[in-house]
């Protein structure tokens, strides 16, 4: 990391970090992704996702972290639980899981300061043919997009490039959600937007930390909000799915900070 990028903002007041803030993102990004990993067994037919949200709670608590979830703007969970045509911020609740529901759990921790965000698919037995295939383009979607990643690149070149393979795939990508700027703070500029046209937006630079999180639906990309607030569902009922990676610039590319550490990210089943 070049000596005059220590501490700075950029004119679209993204924040530049330094060499050694890469290590307190590593952390908390290990921490979130350790929980997910030990999640998987406990997404079964017939628990519920506010049972799913009690384990996590405890293993935020048993990992020394917080949860950055709990409290914010009045939230009351460790988790973010969307099942089938939840798009995201679905609430954990009394419902019991089905035969063949897939879902996204969501996570955020604060380590030492450090925000780690992630989050994967899960399914309760055996996936559908149309959702194994939903999630796997989602996931490769993601990994698409942080292929874009490098200095000199634009955050409109993640978009497209994610916006490209899905739609490529005869899906749709979410328009009303996105990723952002994270560190030590839980939201902050820049909006990482999963769609869009290529050399648009802030330039890359190495040392911007950021999540990306695309969500695909199996219809179109409209969503609406529930009266909670909060739960966002495809207008169309269809299935929705995403993943998200906390990432951050590196000299040649990208540093992923939420890697699996049991290798369980990618959507695969016996």
């Amino acid at each position: 990391m070049k000596e005059r990028n220590k501490g700075r903002v950029t004119k679209d007041g993204i924040r530049v970090y330094e060499e050694a803030d890469f290590e307190g993102m590593r952390k908390a990004g290990r921490v979130a992704a350790q929980i997910l990993d030990e999640m998987i067994e406990h997404v079964v037919p017939g628990t519920t996702t506010e049972r799913l949200d009690e384990i996590i709670t405890n293993k935020v608590e048993a990992a020394g972290a917080k949860s950055a979830t709990i409290g914010y703007k009045g939230y009351r969970h460790a988790s973010c639980i969307s099942v089938n045509h939840v798009v995201c911020h679905g609430i954990p609740g009394p419902k019991k899981l089905k035969e063949g529901d897939i879902l996204n759990i969501d996570v955020t921790v604060i380590v030492d300061g450090w925000y780690g965000d992630t989050s994967r698919m899960y399914v309760a037995g055996k996936p559908s043919r149309k959702a194994e295939r939903l999630m796997q383009v989602t996931h490769d979607a993601l990994m698409v997009g942080i292929e874009a990643v490098k200095p000199g690149n634009t955050f409109g070149d993640i978009g497209a490039a994610i916006q490209r393979f899905v739609e490529s795939h005869r899906m749709s990508v979410v328009r009303d959600f996105c990723g952002h700027g994270l560190g030590r703070v839980f939201h902050a500029p820049p909006n990482v937007l999963h769609y869009g046209r290529p050399g648009t937006g802030a330039v890359l630079e190495e040392g911007m930390f950021f999540t990306i999180e695309p969500m695909v639906n199996l219809g179109r990309p409209e969503t609406k909000v529930l009266a909670d607030d909060w739960t966002a569902v495809t207008r169309d009922k269809s299935l929705s799915a995403q993943y998200e990676h906390s990432v951050g610039v590196t000299a040649d590319g990208a540093e992923i900070f939420t890697l699996s550490p049991a290798g369980r990210f990618h959507p695969t089943w016996e």
